[in-house]
C-alpha cells in the first residue's frame, strides 16, 4: 500500500456523521476506498444473527423519459439495528452479510433460508475489515488491512460457504497478490491492483469462483492504477502518473469484461477524475482536484458513448459511483438551513436527466452503495433528534 487511505469499515454515530456529511474537513489523500459499511461502538443486544425485515419503501423518482421502465423500483427495508449494532455490507440471493460495531469489524454472513451463520470472519490484531465484501452462491471474499504502522499489508481470504473454511489468496499462486486496498465488486467478479515483477502497478480482474485473472491494464511506478469499479459488462478505473507532484495526472479508463484494451474516458477537465463506472458504452464519472479542499464532494458527469456530449449531472459524493443491473447510481448531499440529507440518483442511456429513486430523512447519513443480484444495497444512519439507528434498504435496478 503505497498511500493512506481512508479505511473506516466502522465508525461511531458521530464518524459516520463526520464521514459521509461533512465535507469540509479536508478530502481524502491521492485516493480513497468507500467507507462502506459500518459503525462502531460494542455490539448492542446478544450476538444472534439479525433478523431483517422486509417493509417497502416508496421511491420519489423524477419525471422520466420515454425510454424509461415504466414506475419507481421496488424500495425494500432488509435490517433496522442500532447504530453501535450490526451493519448490513451486502445480501446476496441466498446469504445476507454484515460487520459489527467491534474495533476491527467482525464479519458475519449468514444463509437468508434458515438464518444459520456460515461464516463469522474476525481480522487478527492489528487489521480492520475492508468493504466490499464479493461473494457468490459458493465463495466469498472478505479483504482485512492493516494501515497503521511500519509494515502497512493487505490480507485476503475466500471462504468456502458451504463449509465455513478460508483460505488466504496469498498461497493462490496463479491469483496476483492485492496492493492496494481498493476492490470492485459486481457479482462474482472482481477487480483490484497489484504489483507485477517490473514494479507495475497493475488492474486485475479475476473469478470468485475460478479464481482465473485477467491483466487489463498497467502503469509505470511510481503511478499506480486505484478505485475500480465493476458493472454487467465493464471495468472503470483511475490511472495516476506523477503523483505527489506539480505534474500529478489522475484519469479514468474503462475496458470490456469480455476482453480488450482498456480506452480512456475524456474528461471534462483533464488529470482531476475520480471515479466513475460504465455500462452498455455509457459512462458516469465525477472530477474533484488534489488540491481542493472539498474531496468529499465532486462535480459529476456522463456520457452516452465513448463519442458522445459530456453533459453535467451536478454534484455527488465523491466515490459512491455504481453500476447495478440496468442504471449507473450515486449519492448527491443536499443541506438545507444548515442540515443535511442525501439523496440515491440513477440515470441511464436514454434520459434526459437523473432521477431521484430515495432520499433520506435530515441529519441523516448514507454508506456509499454496493450492488449485487441486480439488487442495490445501501445502509442509511438517522442521527438526529430521537432514537438513533440504521436501516439497510434494498433497490431493485433490473
Amino acid at each position: 500500500m503505497r498511500r493512506s487511505s481512508l479505511v473506516l469499515p466502522v465508525a461511531s454515530a458521530a464518524t459516520i456523521a463526520l464521514l459521509l456529511s461533512s465535507c469540509s474537513s479536508g478530502g481524502p489523500p491521492e485516493s480513497a476506498p468507500s467507507a462502506t459499511g459500518s459503525a462502531p461502538g460494542s455490539p448492542s443486544g446478544s450476538a444472534s444473527t439479525p433478523t431483517p425485515s422486509a417493509t417497502p419503501t416508496p421511491g420519489t423518482p423524477t419525471t422520466s423519459s420515454p425510454n424509461t421502465p415504466a414506475g419507481p423500483p421496488t424500495l425494500t427495508k432488509i435490517l433496522r439495528q442500532p447504530v453501535d449494532g450490526q451493519h448490513v455490507v451486502t445480501q446476496q440471493r441466498k446469504y445476507l452479510v454484515t460487520r459489527s460495531s467491534d474495533e476491527a469489524g467482525t464479519t458475519t454472513i449468514t444463509n437468508r433460508a434458515n438464518r444459520k451463520i456460515v461464516v463469522r470472519h474476525a481480522p487478527p490484531a492489528g487489521f480492520v475489515a475492508q468493504s466490499p465484501v464479493v461473494i457468490d452462491d459458493k465463495w466469498a471474499l472478505i479483504e482485512d488491512i492493516r494501515s497503521d504502522g511500519p509494515n502497512p499489508e493487505i490480507r485476503a481470504l475466500r471462504y468456502d460457504l458451504t463449509t465455513g473454511k478460508g483460505t488466504d489468496l496469498a498461497t493462490q499462486k496463479a491469483l496476483p497478490r492485492i496492493s492496494e486496498p481498493e476492490i470492485g465488486a459486481y457479482d462474482g467478479t472482481f477487480a483490484y491492483s497489484t504489483t507485477d515483477a517490473s514494479r507495475r502497478s497493475c488492474l486485475i480482474v479475476a473469478d470468485l469462483e475460478t479464481l482465473k485473472p485477467r491483466t487489463v491494464a498497467c502503469v509505470a511506478d511510481p503511478g499506480y492504477i486505484a478505485d475500480p469499479v465493476v458493472s454487467a459488462d465493464s471495468v472503470t478505473f483511475s490511472e495516476i502518473t506523477a503523483p505527489q507532484t506539480a505534474r500529478r495526472c489522475k484519469r479514468l479508463l474503462t475496458a470490456a469484461l469480455s476482453g480488450g484494451a482498456a480506452q480512456p474516458v475524456k474528461a471534462a477537465k483533464n488529470c482531476i477524475q475520480w471515479s466513475g463506472a460504465s455500462l452498455r458504452g455509457a459512462t458516469v464519472w465525477s472530477e474533484v482536484g488534489a488540491s481542493d479542499p472539498d474531496q468529499y464532494q465532486s462535480t459529476g458527469y456522463v456520457r452516452e458513448s465513448a463519442a458522445g456530449a459530456v453533459r453535467s449531472i451536478g454534484p455527488i459524493v465523491t466515490d459512491t459511483i455504481v453500476a447495478c443491473g440496468n442504471w449507473i447510481h450515486w449519492e448527491v448531499r443536499t443541506v438545507t438551513e444548515g442540515v443535511e440529507a442525501y439523496q440515491l440518483q440513477r440515470w441511464q442511456p436514454g434520459l434526459a436527466r437523473p432521477q431521484r429513486i430515495y432520499a433520506t430523512p435530515p441529519e441523516s447519513a448514507l454508506t456509499a452503495p454496493t450492488c449485487q443480484d441486480d439488487t442495490l444495497i445501501v445502509e442509511a444512519a438517522h442521527l438526529g433528534a430521537g432514537s438513533k439507528y440504521t436501516e439497510a434498504i434494498a433497490v431493485t435496478t433490473a
